[in-house]
Order: structure tokens, then C-alpha cells, then sequence
């Protein structure tokens, strides 16, 4: 078959436009310090949108202890969540602006209890009844995390915005369990299978039941335990026979059998704890001893390593959550020792953009001239 110019010049826009994409996920990272000047110790722990949330305690907490925190992408847009008659707060999620987590102090009865912020402190609700319980992630209108529900261990709790709400999601088989992340609809993390005292953990995945528990614990493996969840892609880590007894990075697509091996070449062993649905982040620990925050997209060869993208001054650092454009959270120490929450952004390369553009151009070209000849 014979192609004439107009086919070949659009034949060649489109291979140039489809190598420009594929050239966006050749990306490098600028890393931004969201500490304020004269804290401590600040810890990101989830990203969403243009919001981060996390806690930590210093100068911009009134020093003392850890309070829940918000930021927009800077660390002069810090917000502090800890509201009054709470001692102290941590903020593990957020989604669609509002953030959980879980908080003690007079305020709760002198009791850990989960609490829902919308971006200011007074707004805080208390997901708990009487009993302790933590919250640890959120998607649009649910909450996740576990609790003491009348019992001596902790049970995967579900919530929709009210402590009346409350859905107890331990599944039978399981004499405790967590619950860890939660999107659209499904929520995972980990319990103990088998008997009190002698049960082993087993990641696990739901669809809002107890009933729906599905066991992610893969053949030849020991223990195992769910951390993220975005799409239908599902991170923890575990250990076995297969790993040579050090815990894994491992991703899942809703099946044991799924299961995705994801330690690099180097580390020693690692965990992957956030997942956009394609790209996944964690940290590992290398053979000099050192925790790097790690990027992977979908298998242990696509693993970068973040630390390379701090400024001088950092040694170890842990990525924890990633959103649908690839921005990370996480935190980093410094030489000092004190902990820094990090937010890793995606830059293109240059190239990138010289070749988008062209494709672009390419192809306006082409259907300029196509109009034209009708």
C-alpha cells in the first residue's frame, strides 16, 4: 500500500505525539520543604488535589505536641487542624478537602478518638462513640481506620461522615483487624487470621462488609499487609519464602494471585504504602542502612529512587501517598535529626515539551491542509 504525503505527514504527527506522552513519565522531581522556619519534627502523610495533610509540632504548633496539619503546596499556607480541648492530633487522609485522623483530650472524654476535618480546626467531627478508635483514610464521603468496639482488639471500622454511621468490617477468621485505605467503595488493609495469640496477619481487601473481605496473602508467603488503594490497584508489603524472610514492596489488582513483587536491586527490603491506580510509592532500606523514599510504576525495574531529588542536607526520607498528577508526600531527615514533610513535583523535561509541541503543530498543520482540499 502506497501512502500519500497527507497520510505520511499524519502517520508521523501521531508517532510523535505518542513518543511525547510516553516521554512525560520520564520524569524528574523538584522537592519542596513544607516545614515552617523554627519546627521540629513535620511529617506529610497524604496528598489530594492541591491540600497535604499531616501533623508534627514546633514553633508553628506552639511546640508541645504533634498537632494535625494542613498545607496548599507551601509551608506559609500551613493550617493547624488541632481544635480545642484536644491535646493532641495526627491527619492520615484527605480527599475532596476534608482530611481524617484522630485526636485525644478533654474534648473526647480522655479517649483516642477518630476525628473529620473540612480545613479548619472548628470544623472537626468525632467518628468515635465511647470507644477509642483512629482513622487513618478517607474517599469522598467515607472514612476508614479501626477501633475498640466493646472488645479487647481492634476491629476495621467503616464510616460515612458520622460516628452513627459506624460499620464494623472484621471478617470472620480474623480476630482483629485495621483498615487503612479506602477508594471508591473499596477499603483495605490487614488482620490477624487464625487464633487469638497465634494468628498471623494476612492483607485484606473490602467492599464495605465484613462479609466482602477478600484475603490478599499470597502463596509461600508469611505475613502480608495492605497499605494503599487507588483504581484496582492495591500496596503493602510481606515476607516468605519467595522474599528470603525481609518484608517486600508488593502490589495487588484485587487477588492474592495478582500479586506484584516490587523490592528493587539494592534494598535490602522495602514497602509501598500509596497508589495513584498506575504509579505507586514507598520507601526501602538500602544495603548501607540508609530509608529511601521509592517510585514505582508497576514493577520492581520501574523503581526511582526520591532521595536522589532532596536538596544537600538530607539523608533518609519515606514517600507515602501520590495523586492522580504524581505529586508525592512523605517526609525527610535532616543531618540534624529532625524530620522535614516533603512534597516531590513532577517537572517534564524539556524535551518534553519541544516535542508535544511539534506534535501539536504537526498535526494542526495536517488538518489545515485536509479542510483545505475539501
Amino acid at each position: 500500500m502506497k501512502l500519500n504525503w497527507k497520510s505520511y505527514f499524519a502517520f508521523v504527527s501521531i508517532v510523535i505525539l505518542l513518543v511525547s506522552i510516553n516521554q512525560v513519565s520520564a520524569m524528574e522531581y523538584v522537592a519542596l520543604d513544607l516545614n515552617p522556619s523554627g519546627s521540629n519534627w513535620f511529617y506529610a502523610c497524604s496528598i489530594s488535589g492541591s491540600q497535604q495533610v499531616g501533623y508534627g509540632y514546633g514553633s508553628a504548633t506552639g511546640y508541645g505536641t504533634p498537632h494535625a496539619l494542613l498545607w496548599s503546596g507551601s509551608a506559609a499556607s500551613l493550617v493547624d487542624l488541632n481544635p480545642i480541648g484536644i491535646n493532641w492530633s495526627y491527619a492520615y487522609g484527605i480527599s475532596g478537602g476534608q482530611a481524617v485522623g484522630w485526636g485525644y483530650g478533654s474534648a473526647t472524654g480522655g479517649q483516642d478518638h477518630s476525628l473529620l476535618w473540612s480545613g479548619t480546626a472548628a470544623s472537626v467531627v468525632d467518628l468515635s462513640g465511647s470507644y477509642r478508635s483512629y482513622a487513618e483514610g478517607i474517599s469522598g464521603r467515607q472514612q476508614v481506620g479501626y477501633g475498640y468496639m466493646g472488645g479487647s482488639t481492634p476491629h476495621a471500622l467503616l464510616w460515612s461522615g458520622t460516628a452513627s454511621s459506624v460499620v464494623d468490617l472484621n471478617p470472620g477468621g480474623f480476630y482483629q483487624s485495621y483498615a487503612l485505605g479506602i477508594s471508591n467503595g473499596q477499603q483495605v488493609g490487614w488482620g490477624y487470621y487464625g487464633f487469638y495469640g497465634s494468628g498471623v496477619p494476612h492483607a485484606l481487601l473490602w467492599s464495605g462488609t465484613a462479609a466482602s473481605a477478600r484475603d490478599l496473602n499470597p502463596s509461600g508467603f508469611v505475613e502480608s499487609y495492605a497499605e494503599g488503594i487507588s483504581g484496582r490497584q492495591q500496596v503493602g508489603y510481606g515476607n516468605g519464602s519467595t522474599t528470603g524472610g525481609q518484608d517486600h514492596a508488593l502490589l495487588w489488582s484485587g487477588t492474592a494471585a495478582s500479586v506484584v513483587d516490587l523490592n528493587p536491586s539494592g534494598f535490602e527490603w522495602s514497602g509501598a504504602y500509596g497508589t495513584n491506580g498506575g504509579q505507586q510509592v514507598g520507601w526501602g532500606e538500602t544495603k548501607e542502612n540508609h530509608d529511601h523514599a521509592l517510585l514505582w510504576s508497576g514493577t520492581a525495574a520501574s523503581a526511582v529512587d526520591l532521595n536522589q531529588f532532596l536538596p544537600a542536607g538530607f539523608t533518609d526520607s519515606y514517600a507515602e501517598s501520590i495523586d492522580a498528577q504524581g505529586n508525592i508526600v512523605g517526609c525527610a531527615h535532616d543531618n540534624a535529626g529532625n524530620c522535614h514533610a516533603i512534597l516531590w513535583q513532577p517537572v517534564p523535561e524539556p524535551a518534553t515539551f519541544v516535542m508535544l509541541g511539534m506534535g501539536a503543530l504537526s498535526l494542526a498543520f495536517f488538518w489545515r491542509r485536509r479542510n483545505r482540499s475539501r
